[in-house]
């Protein structure tokens, strides 16, 4: 099995830029929404079709990687992800730039067929630990994101951001067709047999269900956040202006060293308590805010702890079901994984329409009192689960 330090390194990287495209996005929402036109209810859907399109392509591109050779998969999802952004970033219609945010998101699931792929190239023994670097870069991506868009929107226009990342995206293709290793899967399956074989492994694996519905509770609490406190930023609250909501977005960058602590304790065997942990941090960064919602000082603080413990919460999460899910057999490693993203970014989806639709027409509180919710919800389920 062909494994270097430096291949890892490369495709935590290469997770972090791909997956960076779907977040771009969620603390512009304000001036995208008034450039085209699309009303403050509405403004959610800007990143819930970017999810959307995330599932999709989870559901029925990921899965490929069981029977195609992996390197060539990667390259061409990029070379479209290149084309769609750009298309995002000149499209003035509503609609049309809607569609494309939908088609951004299903083109950037090659982020997940390169987690599986850093997993088959690792030792049993160092999996977990090599899957957290790589999501490590994954999560880094998602955290920087939104202050790097921030920053380069308030500098360049918000349109600048969709440019620069499609040229990441057709520089990355390069790079990674020059530098990853080739890996032709054994499986010699047909496509309509591989779909429908996804079923059957969902019903017949209750680990990834419990798995899956664990951190699709949590990851809508993060996408509910994360898309709409840069509205309670910029609102009459705080009055933040694009950089100042770029500066606190940097605060879960932070959630990112969990990723790597996270793996050594699913190597050593400690994943069902870490998952208590890590639902119950959730839970906590959620409640903090509602301590004191007056737009204080104080209050400010707690947004900044809330957003730093939600981000290590949701990263811990994620690392552990990744370290189970790749356990359970590397010849339906890609279709495992992307059932279990299809259902969390689901997940996820709702969360964020459900934030946009909440702080549109009740507010701050319960928008909060929703995010909540949902990991007391998976904290229940929890409950249930009974040590292997």
């Amino acid at each position: 099995m062909f494994f270097s330090r430096t291949i890892i390194l490369i495709l935590a990287a290469a997770c972090g830029l791909i997956v960076a495209n779907l977040y771009y996005a969620q603390p512009l929402i304000g001036p995208i929404s008034e450039d085209l036109g699309l009303s403050s209810g509405a403004a959610g859907l800007i990143v819930t079709l970017a999810q959307v399109g995330y599932g999709l392509g989870l559901l029925f591109l990921v899965p490929l990687g069981d029977i195609v050779e992996n390197r060539k998969l990667v390259v061409i999802l990029l070379v479209l992800a290149g084309i769609v952004l750009a298309l995002g970033g000149v499209l003035h219609n509503v609609t049309l730039f809607l569609f494309a945010s939908m088609m951004i998101g299903t083109s950037s699931v090659a982020a997940q067929i390169l987690v599986p792929f850093a997993a088959h190239l690792s030792p049993e023994a160092s999996r977990g630990r090599n899957v957290g670097s790589v999501m490590s870069g994954l999560l880094l991506g998602i955290m920087l994101a939104r202050p790097v868009s921030s920053l380069v929107a308030e500098y360049l226009g918000w349109r600048i951001v969709y440019y620069l990342s499609s040229a990441a995206m057709l520089v990355l293709a390069l790079v990674l067709l020059r530098t990853l290793p080739v890996r032709q899967p054994s499986t010699s399956t047909g496509y309509s047999s591989l779909i429908r074989s996804m079923l059957k492994l969902l019903k017949s694996t209750p680990i990834l269900q419990r798995r899956a519905l664990y951190h699709a509770c949590v990851f809508g609490t993060f996408s509910l956040f994360w898309t709409t406190v840069p509205l309670y930023l910029t609102g009459p609250a705080f009055r933040f202006s694009q950089q100042e909501v770029a500066l606190f977005a940097l605060v879960g960058v932070s959630g990112a060293l969990a990723a790597p602590i996270a793996g050594r304790l699913a190597d050593r065997g400690w994943i069902r308590p870490a998952t208590g942990i890590a639902l119950g941090l959730v839970l906590i960064s959620m409640a903090l805010p509602l301590a004191n919602p007056s737009g204080s000082t104080f209050a400010l603080v707690l947004l900044f702890i809330a957003a730093i413990v939600l981000d290590m919460g949701v990263t811990t999460n994620l690392v552990l079901s990744q370290r189970v899910i790749f356990s359970l057999g590397s010849e339906v490693r890609s279709r495992l994984n992307g059932l279990f993203m299809a259902i969390f970014f689901a997940g996820g989806a709702i969360g964020s329409a459900l934030g946009g639709w909440a702080y549109a027409a009740a507010g701050w509180n319960t928008t909060l009192w929703i995010a909540i919710a949902m990991p007391a919800l998976a904290l229940i389920y929890y409950g249930t689960e009974r040590p292997s």
